[in-house]
């Protein structure tokens, strides 16, 4: 059995290391690509960006922090670097299968939603992966009750 992927649900990309740089990213993806932020984004304590909706379920997520952000989970874990998220229906569940494969990975709580769980792991090429639960997050835009607790 593997962990049951229901969709691609954001790529996170660093974008420098300052608020102005994230502004700046904006611009470009904003001018070029014609992409627009989702206002609903929480804030995330020292970890400026913006979350950019592309189609109906996905997202770009634009990361500014200065080196190692202060979510990470020692060297090559952190959840601010690049990344690509997949949702799953069932984030225990997709725990439970890691542990059974026996995958290294760490996770965070309530720092996207105060439901959301996110686990991340790497490839065995050193690309990270987060895995979360299909509506417990902000930047789901399918799931309206989860939006409306982030006030």
């Amino acid at each position: 059995m593997a962990v049951k992927v229901l969709e691609l649900h954001h790529h996170g990309i660093r974008v420098g290391s300052t608020e102005s740089d994230a502004d700046r990213a904006l611009a470009f993806y904003r001018e070029v690509l014609g992409l627009s932020p989702d206002r609903g984004r929480p804030p995330i304590a020292d970890i400026p960006g913006y979350w950019l909706d592309v189609g109906p379920n996905a997202q770009i997520h634009l990361i500014s922090v200065e080196g190692v952000s202060r979510l990470a989970d020692g060297p090559g874990r952190d959840p601010a670097g690049p990344h690509v998220a997949l949702a799953v229906a069932d984030i225990q569940e997709a725990r439970r299968e890691l542990e059974r494969l026996r995958v290294n990975y760490w996770g965070i709580k309530g720092v996207t939603g105060p439901e959301a769980e996110q686990l991340f792991m790497t490839d065995p090429f050193g690309n990270v992966i987060e895995l979360h639960q299909a509506g417990t997050c902000r930047c789901d835009r399918r799931a309206p009750a989860a939006a409306g607790r982030m006030g």
